[in-house]
């Protein structure tokens, strides 16, 4: 069996991969990569073969989170049609031979995996990784950019036809000029053929789960760990032993507007508590130069290995930070910025393991109140209790599916 796994995104779309296929591999299968460039470093690391699509995404997520982009939102019909060609042209080349695709990340490049898959003959899944990327009855989709919901329309399932003409606005012309230049017909609706009737949703049941009755069979695996077993770094280890757990600050592949003001906020907030810092750069490259001892900065690090270790984690909300400080027991204070993270917000906070912060630009003021709420007794008791109930076996039971899917 050989599998392809396709994401087009940041690192949060790209790390569960690795969990699912490492799980083929120990089921046998031969399994490739296809993803922007910038995590070549990752795969290389457990012998993972990449075929890259198009150029790095880091400079241009930056640049659109940070507002140093001069793309207007016009012109997003243009740029979904040229990633929609790129990651076709890139999928069917490492699709030779293979006899699945498994798509996740941004919808237009999704759209061209699928139309790798159909070219190819070959069965194609779209997998997600918070529910409100799915339409429902039971929630709301997010707005795209520059196409804001009338306010008169509340009722969820008309918010998600709105929605659904929004994707073939946006995206459908793209992709359906791309399909008749390579001898395909056109797909009427754009959200329904990217992501089927049959999604997968890689989320914990507890900590996301996904609410029947709905229009959409959804499968539920459970969220993709992948076994982590490397040691954290020397320097990092000896700041554990030096003292009392330490509030873990970073925001992973999310770029800030204010880095360096950001940076400084939760410093001095972790530090009013009473608590040392761990500073992670990340793509925001967050620092701090006032060279007190007791704050270290730190690089990419084993989440697994440190979350555990923690008094609590500050962060942006993504669905692997948040699933893997859950999973660890770790108190959050979640500050989201796009996407999916005022989702994972909202649930840190609805399940008592966490604060969630009122929009991304956050101060001294408002995350002191916040690491307040996370740093209690209360909310570590609670954070404890939760950690019990986090599946573990996710990235096994996709990889399953997978293998049934082709016999």
């Amino acid at each position: 069996m050989r599998v392809l796994l396709m994401a087009y995104g940041s690192r949060g779309d790209v790390e569960p991969l690795v969990a699912v296929a490492m799980q083929l591999r120990e089921l046998g299968a031969d399994v490739r990569m296809c993803t922007p460039p910038d995590f070549a470093e990752l795969f290389d690391s457990v012998g993972l073969p990449l075929v890259p699509i198009g150029e790095p995404v880091r400079p241009f997520v930056k640049a659109v989170l940070t507002g140093k982009t001069n793309a207007p939102a016009e012109g997003l019909p243009a740029r979904a049609a040229a990633m929609t060609a790129t990651t076709y042209e890139a999928v069917i080349a490492a699709a030779e031979g293979c006899d699945v695709i498994l798509a996740t990340g941004l919808l237009p490049a999704a759209a061209g995996a699928r139309t790798a898959a159909e070219h190819r003959g070959i069965p194609y899944v779209f997998v997600s990784y918070f529910p409100a990327y799915l339409p429902s009855p039971h929630h709301p989709p997010f707005e795209r950019p520059g196409r804001p919901f009338p306010p008169s329309v509340t009722d969820n399932r008309a918010l998600w036809d709105l929605d659904a003409e929004t994707m073939n606005v946006l995206f459908g012309t793209g992709l359906n000029s791309h399909r008749a230049a390579i001898g395909l017909p056109p797909v009427e609706h754009f959200r329904e053929h990217v992501l089927t009737d049959r999604p997968w949703l890689a989320t914990d049941p507890v900590l996301s789960p996904w609410q029947e009755p709905a229009d959409l069979d959804v499968m539920q695996t459970g969220a993709w760990f992948r076994t982590d077993d490397r040691p954290l770094p020397t320097d990092v280890e000896a700041f554990l032993q030096a003292g009392e757990p330490p509030v873990y600050v970073g925001f992973g592949s999310i770029p800030m507007r204010d880095a360096d003001g950001v940076a400084r906020a939760a410093v001095e907030a972790v530090r009013a508590q009473g608590h040392r810092v761990l500073l992670s750069r990340g793509w925001a490259d967050l620092a701090v130069t006032d060279g007190q001892v007791d704050c270290l900065a730190v690089g990419e690090l084993n989440h697994h290995a440190l979350f555990p270790r923690v008094a609590a984690v500050v962060h942006h909300g993504g669905a692997g930070t948040t699933t893997t400080a859950a999973r660890a027991g770790a108190p959050q204070v979640v500050v989201p910025q796009m996407a999916d993270q005022p989702y994972w917000a909202r649930r840190v906070a609805d399940l008592g393991i966490g604060a969630a912060h009122d929009g991304p630009n956050p101060t001294f003021e408002s995350l002191n109140a916040l690491l307040g709420v996370a740093l209690s007794p209360e909310t570590r008791a609670r954070a404890t209790a939760v950690a019990g109930t986090v599946r573990t076996d996710g990235a096994t039971v996709a990889a399953k599916l997978l293998r049934d899917m082709v016999g």
